[in-house]
């Protein structure tokens, strides 16, 4: 069948796939377009599986805000050159926006796939995240690999993108000193434990400094008791006063 360069263009800049896999997939349809995107799709999808073990350590974090609603997605693909392109950027943005439209649960899987084949590589959600509440904190770093969302009762705009910043810089572990896990303390205890005796401490005073190491642990680990990164003299819950926060959530690729 003559497939004309005008099919071939129309096709290639709908999909920015490659001029021959354009040609090939017309050819397959038979001339239509409708069908040879689904051709390439269905191709996409192939070569995306044969990619499963390839590693996605780049991306990019996109946050859409709008009132007290907010969505975060974390996007994650390949090379450091696609996290930074422009159309991969602007697809996350979009994709977030249906998930603060359509709730968390909506299925963007499709576009993700469509996505990758767009851009030659492996491309994977790995986090997302809706939330709704009185006073939503948000805050994405300049280089679009950390978000931050801060579920809050009380406060302003001003002081939940504060919060938000400071979790984006201080990764707190939990809200609380008491919502440190037993499994994550004994976990430290063991490494405590060990350089203590490797530094010759007497096993009489061991459990007192280590009763100590796991205060400081807690309180370095929990949000609320984590100094405040804009004024290391004023402690987060001092910050905040009667205004509490529910939950947060920080998603870095």
């Amino acid at each position: 069948m003559n497939i004309t360069l005008e099919q071939i263009k129309s096709l290639r800049d709908r999909t920015s796939v490659s001029t021959m896999a354009c040609k090939e997939a017309l050819v397959e349809a038979g001339g239509d377009e409708e069908k040879a995107i689904e051709i390439l799709r269905k191709k996409g999808a192939a070569k995306a599986a044969k990619r499963s073990d390839r590693t996605t350590a780049h991306g990019t974090v996109a946050i859409v805000h709008e009132g007290g609603k907010a969505a975060m997605l974390s996007l994650a693909c390949e090379t450091d050159f696609v996290a930074k392109n422009d159309d991969f950027m602007s697809k996350a943005e979009e994709l977030t926006k249906k998930l603060l439209e359509g709730g968390e649960d909506t299925d963007i899987s499709a576009e993700v796939t469509e996505l990758g084949l767009q851009m030659g590589e492996k491309i994977e959600i790995h986090e997302k995240k809706v939330l709704e509440a009185g006073n939503v904190g948000v805050y994405k770093h300049l280089n679009n690999r950390i978000g931050v969302l801060v579920s809050m009762s009380g406060g302003d705009a001003q002081l939940g993108q504060d919060i938000a910043m400071h979790i984006a810089a201080m990764s707190p572990k939990n809200l609380s000193p008491t919502d440190i896990s037993d499994e994550d303390v004994e976990k430290e205890k063991g490494i405590w434990k060990e350089q203590l005796i490797e530094e010759g401490k007497p096993e009489a005073i061991i459990d007192k400094i280590m009763m100590g190491k796991e205060d400081k642990f807690r309180k370095e680990s929990a949000l609320l008791s984590q100094p405040f990164v804009k004024n290391p003299e004023q402690l987060i819950q001092d910050l905040l006063g009667d205004i509490t926060i529910a939950e947060f959530w920080r998603f870095e690729v």
